[in-house]
């Protein structure tokens, strides 16, 4: 991905990309509690499933994502759609490192790319690498700062925590990536 970005052009832009599952099911990990003490972590029984589709951009640090109730190919295009048209529509080409999910590559995404004039490129990452895209670290902060052993009743509940979650972490990683720029 460095070779890539070090043959940028004016109007590229270079976006991380991958999917999350968020469960109302709590994940259940360590958690810090005062000795003597022992957190309940509520069970509402049976599990409810969001998914995230989530872009992480590689100069900025800005992070974009859409969310939906399966993990399909629809979810990811819904995202490609959202960069396109949304939050990147005067780019003039858009690569997406992204790993070799299936869902990345379906006839459905083919046929949908062959319309964006060239504008959106997939760039898959080799398999077994998911430490080369850096959006996996977003992911396991969001499950380390709200899904794990979260308290939440209610997905609607959950998903609110989410979405607060990410958008104080856009703000934090494109003020880190603005630092670092600067630097």
């Amino acid at each position: 991905s460095s070779d890539l970005m070090a043959s940028a052009r004016p109007g590229d832009v270079f976006l991380y990309e991958d999917e999350v599952d968020v469960h109302l099911n709590p994940k259940i990990g360590p958690d810090y509690m005062l000795r003597g003490t022992q957190k309940t972590v509520m069970t509402p029984g049976k599990n409810e499933k969001r998914y995230l589709a989530g872009a992480l951009n590689a100069t900025t640090g800005e992070l974009s994502w859409v969310e939906g109730e399966r993990k399909t190919s629809t979810l990811f295009l819904c995202l490609l759609w959202h960069l396109l048209k949304e939050v990147y529509s005067t780019a003039k080409r858009i690569y997406i490192i992204l790993d070799n999910y299936r869902i990345h590559s379906s006839r459905q995404v083919e046929l949908a790319l062959a319309n964006t004039d060239g504008r959106i490129q997939l760039c898959f990452l080799p398999p077994y690498c998911p430490d080369d895209n850096r959006i996996e670290r977003v992911w396991r902060d969001l499950h380390a700062n709200v899904t794990r052993n979260h308290r939440c009743r209610t997905m609607g509940e959950l998903m609110g925590e989410v979405r607060r979650y990410l958008r104080r972490k856009d703000k934090h990683l494109q003020r880190f990536y603005a630092e670092k720029m600067a630097a």
